[in-house]
């Protein structure tokens, strides 16, 4: 029988309620002829509980422990959810990710995945059972439980799709698909039907939280074929694929932001081999997610260096940089930095085809009077960082230009 994967996130199994219209959905599928693996996460603020207990406990955790106790979360749900599909007449049985086994490398609180040995979930398949199994886990080589961080019951979906060989893999969450923007944000906003692994990720990693970046990684890598679905209707939703199954898309896919970026400068810095390597060297030891960099032409041997990052992290990253010039490992005069930016992002698989792309949405954003402090590119992909006053205004502006309330 085909093999399908369905994963539940947090607030798709939030209450007893919930996990039962879960539930229905999972019988729905088995009716068509589907063996099932359910995946399902810790239900809504479970996890966050169980993370502030262990903080509450001991501030200075051991990650070993600290993996015991917040992998539980999604131990209970997956119980309840075989369960509840015994009570509607469909045969399952739960497994935590040690038992299948999931196995993963030994970084506790966010390990890998290494291997997963379907041999145990073929088995019940033959015997008729559908399986439930605990996300966001795994085990060891050690055989310790391990996370695989936040967001990693996505992760384990798309993995144990692959290792399944599923016809796809459909991620049930709140919301009903991947838009063209942040419906909250322009009204015109538009559910995609399809959309490219590789303008998913881009999305996913520039700030639209539909999937986790890891995900879509491991979907395009094994070719998973990924269903993005409302639990609180019957709506179709979105399926993220290969570029070839997509007839026609618009040159712009969508729009992107990010809200809490800030812009770091170090001014005066020595213009010499290596000093890039400097910079961002002991920036990595600590830490920071450094997105976009750029250097400015050379003046007198010195240079300024630009780059942005989470605002959370610019205390670290001034700590990291001040340490490096204390310790005589890098030289600059001073460290500049601006809070109040945001990054608004542009993609399409249709920008590599396609000249103006970029200069239609410097044009836009200059009409409605947004400066913009800096650019990156990627092939298909253009992002700026901008006054975060201005973010959404750039959101709708760029929305409107590229026509993305309407479909290819």
């Amino acid at each position: 029988m085909p093999r399908l994967v369905m994963k539940f996130g947090g607030t798709s199994v939030a209450d007893l309620s919930r996990i039962r219209n879960a539930a229905e959905k999972v019988k729905r599928e088995v009716e068509r002829g589907f063996d099932v693996a359910v995946v399902v996460s810790a239900m809504s603020g479970k996890t966050n509980e169980l993370v502030g207990w262990v903080r509450e406990v001991s501030p200075f955790y051991d990650a070993r422990e600290y993996d015991a106790v917040v992998s539980s979360g999604e131990n209970v749900t997956a119980g309840l959810m075989a369960l509840t599909l015994q009570e509607i007449g469909v045969p399952a049985r739960s497994w935590q990710g040690w038992q299948v086994p999931l196995k993963t490398t030994s970084a506790h609180g966010a390990a890998r995945i290494e291997d997963i040995d379907t041999t145990l979930l073929a088995q019940k398949f033959e015997e008729g059972l559908h399986a439930v199994i605990a996300g966001f886990q795994g085990i060891s080589p050690e055989g310790r439980i391990t996370t695989l961080g936040r967001g990693g019951s996505d992760t384990s979906a798309v993995a144990f799709a692959a290792a399944l060989g599923a016809e796809r893999c459909d991620i049930y969450t709140d919301v009903d698909g991947v838009y063209t923007t942040d419906p909250r944000i322009t009204q015109k906003a538009r559910k995609l039907e399809r959309i490219a692994y590789e303008e998913m990720l881009e999305l996913a990693s520039l700030g639209a939280k539909v999937l986790q970046t890891r995900s879509v990684e491991l979907a395009m890598r094994y070719n998973v074929r990924l269903q993005v679905l409302s639990s609180f209707s019957d709506e179709p939703g979105t399926l993220v694929c290969a570029e070839e199954e997509i007839m026609e898309s618009n040159v712009v896919s969508g729009v992107a932001y990010s809200r809490d970026e800030a812009k770091v400068t170090l001014i005066g810095v020595a213009d010499r081999p290596g000093v890039a390597a400097g910079i961002f060297g002991p920036l990595a030891e600590a830490g920071i997610n450094v997105d976009m960099i750029v250097q400015n032409i050379s003046e007198d041997g010195l240079t300024d260096m630009t780059f942005s990052c989470p605002v959370d992290e610019v205390a670290r990253a001034r700590k990291a940089l001040d340490a490096a010039l204390a310790d005589g490992k890098l030289a600059f005069r001073e460290v500049v930095t601006d809070t109040e930016t945001a990054k608004v992002s542009i993609v399409g698989i249709g920008m590599r085809s396609h000249s103006g792309v970029a200069q239609k949405m410097f044009a836009t954003l200059a009409a409605e009077g947004v400066n913009i402090k800096v650019i990156t590119t990627s092939e298909i992909k253009v992002s700026v960082l901008i006054d975060r006053k201005y973010m959404e205004l750039a959101v709708q502006a760029l929305h409107d230009a590229f026509g993305l309330e309407k479909a290819a």
